[in-house]
């Protein structure tokens, strides 16, 4: 039997909530459509989120229960304007803090306006009186250097608005990677540009959306703090959200809501969702001011990243010489390393790594070092295969994590010429770069969020 025939028999729906019971099971879910090839199977999405099947026979039972779901865009809503309140702008870029599940399809859409996001949070209307605009409808693996340029013109738009602060909704996957190329795209920033994202679509019981959001503007509203940050939850629970530097920061689990983590730094301040209480724990961040906002948004497509591996060929550094890059960073090993050298005379292959990367550094290119362990920072004079590399004209990038010293590379080489960017790299801008590391005795307790 089908699963249009199994629904027609059972006087069912799509959206409609059931408890299924089988001869091994008993799930509880809406039902959702089957594909083609799958049509003699039951689909259900459970209140987790995901999505089960279950084979369709005459001993499944269906039990109808209370919790019909069919999702639509959502009704539109004016923003009403608060003199009173502080004016906050929201920049939406797409992503999962805009989405919804489809119970037609059992996917996680983004198709709001902005707007939409005060319907469906409405206690931000409480704490300021916002705008909105949306600059694209995109996952945020879809960036590319333009889109940086369209936000931070965009960002620039909304404070000589009037806009005392700005949220920007993106997409968590590259989030913190579109948060340093912002931090050096605003030359000056007068104003709190904080990030926000969701690691649950908005309409489950489990969604982050809400009170990543509240926080943010919590924390705009309530602060003197200005620039780049991000605002996810601190843990999995729903007590505080965690204000993280744009350049220190990165997503290091593919779906808690805690998965946001600073490397060699600490979080800026954490936000109380239920009291409003803000803590900082960073004195030195810079503070709202009535200067003019610069801008520059310009970036360099020709720069790339590379990780290192095991078993790799000299052709993968080759590719950068012909195809003209202007920048290279190199996620290596360890304190900074690459393949390079012939130890014990089995790796002839090898001896051509430094030939090829001194043939892309005398082409004009700029190789900047970071390392893959993302803890700690590149020392490249413990080791001569390191101090071959520095001899080579490759750049220590210190303790950059390697997708920021990306970004930095293609905005150096976007506004400054070569020479200037070969000096610049290594000079902290944004706060990129740390004068220290200080040490951790608990070093992966409450750093790195722990397996889910």
């Amino acid at each position: 039997m089908d699963w249009k025939t199994f629904l027609k028999k059972n006087k069912l729906e799509e959206g409609q909530l059931v408890k299924v019971t089988g001869e091994k099971q008993e799930q509880t879910g809406n039902i959702i459509p089957s594909s083609g090839k799958d049509k003699e199977i039951l689909r259900l999405k459970l209140s987790s989120g995901y999505n089960i099947g279950i084979k369709i026979s005459e001993k499944l039972k269906v039990e109808k229960l209370e919790g019909s779901k069919k999702v639509s865009k959502g009704k539109k809503t004016e923003t009403k304007q608060k003199p009173d309140l502080p004016k906050i702008a929201i920049l939406h870029t797409g992503g999962t803090i805009a989405s919804r599940v489809d119970y037609r399809s059992g996917a996680v859409y983004s198709s709001f306006n902005p707007n939409d996001l005060l319907a469906m949070f409405p206690e931000l209307m409480d704490i300021a009186n916002f705008s909105s605009k949306l600059i694209s409808n995109m996952w945020s693996d879809d960036l590319r250097f333009t889109h940086f340029e369209a936000i931070g013109k965009a960002v620039k738009k909304a404070y000589e608005d009037g806009a005392e602060g700005i949220i920007l909704g993106m997409g968590t996957d590259n989030m913190a990677v579109a948060s340093a190329a912002m931090a050096f795209v605003l030359e000056k920033c007068p104003i709190p540009v904080i990030f926000v994202g969701a690691q649950r679509s908005s309409d489950r019981g489990s969604s982050d959306a809400a009170m990543n959001l509240i926080c943010a503007a919590t924390f705009i509203t309530k602060t003197d703090f200005a620039g780049v940050a991000i605002c996810m939850h601190e843990n999995t629970s729903d007590e505080k959200c965690v204000i993280l530097p744009a350049c220190k920061t990165r997503k290091l689990h593919s779906s808690r809501r805690d998965a946001f983590r600073t490397v060699n730094d600490i979080p800026i301040a954490l936000v109380d969702y239920k009291s409003k209480k803000i803590e900082f724990l960073k004195k030195d961040y810079e503070r709202k001011n009535k200067d003019k906002m610069i801008i520059k948004p310009k970036f360099e497509d020709k720069t790339g990243l590379l990780k290192i591996h095991i078993n790799m060929f000299p052709e993968q550094f080759e590719f950068f010489t012909k195809g003209k890059y202007k920048g290279l960073v190199i996620e290596g090993t360890g304190l900074g390393h690459t393949p390079g050298h012939n130890p014990d005379g089995t790796l002839k292959i090898h001896e051509k790594f430094f030939p090829a990367i001194k043939k892309l550094i005398d082409s004009g290119c700029v190789v900047v070092m970071t390392t893959t362990t993302l803890f700690g920072r590149v020392h490249m004079h413990v080791y001569d295969k390191g101090t071959d590399l520095v001899a080579l004209g490759v750049i220590p990038g210190q303790d950059m994590l390697p997708e920021t010293a990306f970004v930095k590379l293609a905005w150096l080489l976007g506004n400054y010429k070569q020479k200037e960017v070969q000096g610049l790299i290594a000079k902290n801008l944004r706060g990129e770069i740390s004068a220290s590391i200080p040490y951790e005795e608990k070093f992966a307790e409450g750093i790195i969020p722990s397996a889910q």
